[in-house]
């Protein structure tokens, strides 16, 4: 019997392979025009949420965006689904014919007092991934901004909640043998602002010689109480909500013990009878009846959406907490100054 020649493996099959154990995504590398493309677009619709689509390159371990454009806002009655994919293809068609990257790399949405933990934004994630290799979510906060703070974030979902949200795995159980928690949904990733030494040395021309900027005199704000009362709003509506959703983990354990009982009294009830029949010479009955409602399994309510909740409520507590001691820090300054 002749020997079979090896099957020539093709560019295609090569890239396949090499691409089943990627670099993990270290940083996020953002052109300084594209970070203020964001931020113009955010805030002229604050504080309605916007979206944009990111584009630049994946090269290894760095996650370069060059370049962005916004998504129009249109009316509900609308088809959006439609429309926003031509869109879409019809503003990278124009980027690619005149010669500027028009990979997809992510989205960038904006948020208010960083409440962007929500199902919408994992579902938009999972949409992506089965696209993308991989990809980020830049979230802008205006209203964090305006205390005189770029903020600015890249987030990914982390592996482990991907497995878990695929299978749709949040029972208890699943969720104490994998050992997950709430503050593993979310990966953060660095974000490094890089722009090319053309733009560097325009920028150093166009700086004027005050030693202080707008950005700095916003940092001296000693008024706080309108952006500390909303994050106490907002703290307040996600412990009610995540309230609610205890009480109905609390109902379905009640449900569950009272199901459990009267699956031992049935059990009782039968094996009782069955020693009643073996008596009598007869056959036993089955001691388990899938007839029977008492015996029909009661799915277990997700976690994911108290993991959201608490997830979100960790944001508002390290807001305030960096509020008040940045309030603080200002008040001794001021406080010294008026001594002085």
């Amino acid at each position: 019997m002749a020997n079979q020649a090896a099957p020539v493996r093709s560019f295609l099959q090569a890239a396949a392979k090499t691409e089943e154990a990627p670099l993990p995504l270290r940083v996020v590398q953002i052109e300084g025009l594209a970070i203020l493309k964001i931020i113009k677009h955010c805030k002229e619709c604050s504080p309605d949420p916007v979206t944009g689509q990111l584009l630049g390159l994946d090269v290894g371990s760095v996650l370069e965006v060059t370049n962005c454009f916004p998504f129009p806002t249109r009316d509900e009655d609308e088809e959006l689904e439609a429309e926003g994919a031509n869109y879409q293809l019809e503003m990278m068609r124009c980027l690619r014919e005149v010669n500027v990257d028009n990979n997809t790399v992510g989205w960038y949405q904006s948020t208010f007092l960083w409440s962007y933990q929500t199902e919408d934004l994992i579902e938009t994630f999972m949409n992506y991934q089965e696209n993308i290799r991989r990809c980020v979510c830049i979230i802008y906060d205006p209203s964090k901004s305006n205390q005189g703070v770029l903020a600015l974030k890249a987030l990914k979902l982390s592996d482990s909640f991907m497995e878990l949200y695929r299978n749709n795995n949040f029972t208890g159980e699943k969720l104490r043998e994998k050992n997950f928690t709430w503050v593993d949904i979310f990966e953060e990733i660095p974000i490094k602002v890089s722009n090319s030494p053309l733009i560097s040395c325009v920028m150093t021309q166009l700086e004027t010689d005050s030693p202080v900027n707008q950005c700095d005199y916003d940092r001296l704000q000693l008024s706080s109480t309108p952006y500390l009362e909303r994050n106490l709003e907002f703290l307040v509506g996600c412990m009610d909500a995540l309230s609610k959703e205890q009480q109905e983990l609390q109902f379905h354990y009640r449900i569950l013990a009272r199901q459990q009982a009267q699956q031992q009294a049935w059990l009782q009830k039968r094996r009782a009878e069955n020693m009643a029949r073996k008596a009598a010479g007869e056959e036993p009955l089955p001691e388990e009846d899938p007839s029977n409602p008492i015996f029909k399994q009661n799915p277990e309510p997700s976690r994911l959406n108290s993991f959201l909740i608490t997830n979100q409520i960790a944001n508002h507590c390290n807001q305030i907490n960096g509020a008040v001691g940045q309030n603080f820090s200002r008040l001794y300054l001021t406080k010294a100054l008026h001594e002085n």
